[in-house]
């Protein structure tokens, strides 16, 4: 098993530290997998960021969006009804509940390694009662001067894709859920394949199916149909419990190269990629067999949740290819890799 990552010397190149809460009495826990653009000639990043209250011993206490704006709900440790073994999630009464509460937050790079916020751009929080968990892993796809914004959208109603789109990053348009739930991992394809918009995205299921990667058409962009799925978990490897989209896919000569995470039942988060043809991306030409990169750093295998190395953004110069990612779900941190190494890593049999 090869890594193909080089990681810059400067990761994590973010940690929670590194920002101020958005409010008085929180505390940033993480810095997650961020959404990445240029725009007016530097590199930003939308990264997720994760608040709650400080901890304390007796009690369980997270944010909620309601109404009249954040409430914090505490649930005492040893309450009988309380089930907390993740520290992602808890259950109570029945109920799932976040333990943080995320918004996405701009930072812009004139050299792609040193971040600060901008001034006079507004971080991006939960709008109404579908967000009311919080917004999470934005995509950020750039067609015809419109920037699409498709994240997570968490509620007490379940995980949806919803968007926001904008053209200068100040002034935003809400387009509401495009996926409802349970679905996520939504990246939009960076150009239309004859005339037709393409997305990939992640439905869930308990049952029947599994955590598969799926491909849709849309006409505009907003509206979504004709849904396939086209890249499935494979038993006994590194990703044999999901598999999501990255961000939007990079096209080559070759096809549609898309970088994706997989999760095995220990929930080790590695990369691979998968290709596409180019005139029909539903058409899957090739997969990696081996992931391009596997959490080996002490950044990526220790934090709020060790063991992950998670995209949803990158930078394309040429052949060089700058992901940035979540490590351990806690630090932003960037690798680089050869677009021609990864495509010579595809195999071009057993594809599904």
């Amino acid at each position: 098993m090869k890594d193909l990552a080089k990681r810059l010397i400067q990761n994590p190149l973010l940690r929670p530290a590194d920002l101020k809460p958005s409010l008085t009495g929180l505390e940033i826990t993480c810095l997650l997998n961020p959404g990445v653009f240029t725009f007016e000639g530097r590199t930003w990043l939308l990264v997720r960021v994760a608040e709650r209250p400080a901890q304390q011993e007796t009690h369980i206490s997270f944010p909620l969006l309601s109404s009249t704006g954040i409430q914090i709900m505490e649930i005492e440790v040893n309450h009988p009804e309380l089930i907390a073994i993740d520290p992602r999630v808890i259950n109570y009464k029945g109920l799932d509940y976040l333990t943080t509460l995320s918004h996405l937050r701009l930072l812009c790079s004139d050299d792609g390694i040193n971040f600060h916020e901008a001034e006079g751009y507004p971080l991006l929080q939960g709008e109404n009662n579908q967000e009311s968990f919080g917004i999470e892993d934005c995509r950020v796809a750039l067609i015809d001067d419109l920037y699409y914004l498709t994240y997570t959208a968490v509620s007490e109603n379940g995980v949806a894709v919803g968007m926001r789109t904008t053209k200068d990053w100040k002034n935003f348009r809400s387009e509401g859920i495009i996926i409802p739930p349970h679905n996520k991992d939504c990246a939009i394809f960076e150009e239309k394949v004859n005339g037709k918009f393409y997305a990939l995205h992640r439905p869930s299921s308990v049952d029947l199916g599994g955590n598969f990667i799926w491909i849709a058409e849309s006409p505009d962009g907003f509206h979504w149909g004709k849904h396939q799925c086209i890249i499935k978990t494979r038993k006994d490897k590194w990703d044999s419990k999901r598999v999501g989209a990255g961000a939007a896919p990079i096209k080559t000569a070759k096809g549609w190269l898309e970088i994706y995470h997989g999760a095995n039942a220990e929930h080790r988060y590695c990369l691979g990629a998968f290709l596409m043809d180019l005139n029909d991306p539903s058409k899957v030409l090739a997969r990696t067999d081996d992931p391009i990169m596997v959490p080996t750093e002490d950044y990526e295998l220790s934090g709020f949740f060790g063991k992950v190395v998670f995209t949803n953004g990158h930078v394309v110069k040429g052949d060089e290819l700058t992901i940035y990612y979540g490590a351990a779900d806690e630090f932003v941190c960037a690798a680089q890799f050869s677009i021609e190494e990864i495509l010579s890593s595809l195999i071009y049999a057993d594809v599904t």
